[in-house]
């Protein structure tokens, strides 16, 4: 059904592919940028990645990023920055350097350090407060976050131990770069952990109740390429081809859903995360399936649209049209089993340490998470623990 009105919003350039690494020092000029604030992972340092890109000049260079990024993390980097006159950022690496370097642009852009200043839901800055627009381009170390085309950075309190997802479109890169080399030494688990992750971006966004047919075409598109090369990337971690299909994928779930949310399984996952410290893609994997089978009467006209992208025509041709959804449910369990028997990958709490007594902590965070404010099927207490229920 076409909503009587929705929004759709992505303008970040998308450079993909072979050498696409080479083009980032002409992207920054072209942007204006010449004294370049580089935000890396420490890994991606060790690798060499700055000198295939080269042509950055004399960079301000900084690895010091935790895991979980923090308001004094931002702060010190933002003050770095602006000593250094810095006009331009680049971020490398994973989900927490691209939310740090996010904030940190924004910050630096209004001539501000203190990140505390940014809190709020759909916070808006008038264009005479921004002094200087900062030139920012990403590149994804991961495929899995989509965080190179979503408006949403998440930073810890380090007072509180409260993670704040803070939104606004100044959070969205000029450029993302996706490149086969960056991925070319995730190990399997992290690969599948990640896809899966990608996978429930997509799904939950064809799904939310803030769904629109850009979101969704953006989402089909990255359901179809998971389902061909989630497996294979992790039997497979040599081929470009198929890390290049799982980047692609990750960006595209990422533009869907942060035009159109996720869901229940999103407010789950980052709840098992707080309290647990399960990694974010194997929690999301984890509760896919089960979230996706409690609300299957609500979206299973939506799930069995989603079966043709995830296995394929013939298969979906094959398959009555009442049974769609609850075989696309079952393929994303296959697949998720594979993935546990070639990496690990937990399909269960005990495969995650997670036991009984941690229940009742988990859904009191999920209660009070948004994620699940947009899901399609409204959750109560009780559902949240029988689904909790069905994952021991």
């Amino acid at each position: 059904m076409m909503p009587e009105y929705f929004e759709f919003y992505n303008p970040v350039k998308i450079m993909c592919g072979e050498a696409a690494l080479e083009n980032i020092p002409y992207e920054l000029t072209r942007l204006g940028a010449h004294k370049i604030f580089v935000l890396i992972s420490r890994t991606m340092l060790n690798d060499g990645i700055l000198e295939r890109i080269g042509g950055l000049g004399k960079a301000l260079i900084e690895t010091d990023i935790p895991k979980d990024s923090s308001f004094a993390v931002v702060k010190k980097l933002a003050q770095k920055a602006l000593s250094a006159e810095c006009d331009g950022v680049l971020a490398v690496g994973g989900g927490s350097v691209l939310d740090t370097a996010k904030v940190v642009r924004a910050l630096i852009s209004q001539r501000k350090t203190n990140p505390r200043e940014l809190l709020g839901n759909e916070w808006v800055q008038k264009s005479s407060q921004i002094i200087e627009r900062i030139p920012f381009i990403m590149v994804p170390t991961t495929s899995g976050t989509g965080s190179e085309c979503t408006s949403v950075a998440v930073v810890q309190d380090e007072q509180t131990h409260i993670k704040h997802e803070i939104i606004s479109d100044q959070f969205l890169p000029d450029a993302a770069v996706l490149d086969p080399r960056c991925t070319e030494k995730l190990p399997p688990r992290l690969t599948a952990s990640c896809g899966m992750d990608a996978l429930c971006h997509a799904i939950e966004a064809y799904t939310g109740l803030q769904k629109n047919p850009l979101s969704d075409a953006y989402a089909v598109s990255a359901v179809k390429l998971i389902g061909k090369n989630l497996i294979a990337a992790v039997r497979e971690p040599q081929s470009e081809e198929y890390r290049m299909s799982m980047a692609c994928a990750s960006t595209m779930a990422g533009a869907s859903f942060s035009n159109s949310m996720v869901g229940l399984c999103h407010a789950i996952a980052h709840a098992m995360g707080a309290v647990c410290g399960v990694p974010h893609g194997e929690a999301v994997g984890m509760m896919l399936p089960k979230v996706m089978r409690w609300q299957l009467d609500a979206v299973k006209e939506e799930y069995g649209e989603l079966l043709c992208a995830f296995c394929g025509a013939e298969y979906y041709a094959e398959i009555p049209y009442r049974q769609r959804g609850e075989k696309l449910i079952e393929a994303i369990e296959d697949t998720l089993n594979h993935l546990h028997q070639k990496c690990g990958i937990p399909v269960s709490f005990k495969d995650a340490g997670i036991g009984r007594k941690d229940l009742r902590q988990i859904l009191a965070v999920t209660i009070n998470d948004g994620a699940s404010l947009t899901n399609p099927k409204p959750a109560g207490r009780e559902d949240i623990w029988n689904i909790l229920q069905s994952a021991l």
